[in-house]
């Protein structure tokens, strides 16, 4: 329990930095979170607001500080037996993303971190995989438009997927709480609600 406890404070605090912020201060951009729609500090406002280097930055950090800690902790178990007791550890660079500690807990929506905790299972593939077709699915298949409802149906077709193919308990409940903190943080997100849209790509 306590490396259990020990990997979930690292990935929380790893979580917590936030790389947009730091890599707009490095470029000198100012704040970058100043112009945009919703605040958010995170790898879209990182390339529109910072450039293509502190976007590019931003990204690496940010799925770096998702896959460092959830690697680690994978070492010594293998991922694809975990139970619901490493949950947390996997959900943690997420939360802390999303209510960091080190910037007054207003943080991010945690999308490319997660990316980066899935990838972290490494050998174990298939979430990873499942929640990227996820996203392809509803950006060229089926496209949902605008991009805070491609992200949601991308979580949430994910979640549904994972039992259903028989993936470790400990990474269907950690990609719940990770789900559900995305979820939250899309609600309290203060860009506009356009009107949601879906449709097949290869029909106008």
């Amino acid at each position: 329990m306590m490396r259990l406890l020990i990997f979930t404070v690292f990935g929380y605090l790893c979580g917590s930095v936030l790389f947009a912020r730091v890599f707009a201060r490095l470029f000198r951009r100012g704040d970058i979170l100043a112009p945009s729609k919703d605040g958010n500090p995170g790898v879209a406002n990182a390339f529109l607001y910072g450039g293509f280097w502190c976007g590019v930055c931003t990204l690496l950090g940010d799925v770096l500080k998702g896959f460092v800690p959830v690697f680690l902790l994978t070492l010594g178990v293998p991922a694809q037996t975990l139970d619901w007791r490493y949950a947390l550890v996997v959900a943690a660079p997420v939360l802390g993303h999303a209510f960091p500690v080190f910037f007054r807990f207003r943080g991010g929506k945690g999308i490319a971190v997660t990316f980066g905790c899935l990838l972290g299972l490494f050998p174990y593939t298939l979430p990873f995989t499942l929640f990227a077709a996820s996203f392809i699915f509803f950006s060229v298949v089926l496209k949902v438009s605008p991009h805070f409802y491609r992200t949601i149906f991308a979580y949430i077709a994910t979640l549904a997927l994972l039992p259903l193919l028989r993936v470790a308990d400990g990474v269907c409940v950690a990609f719940l709480i990770i789900s559900a903190t995305v979820c939250l943080k899309l609600h309290m997100s203060k860009e506009e609600r356009e009107k949601i849209t879906v449709k097949l790509t290869w029909k106008r």
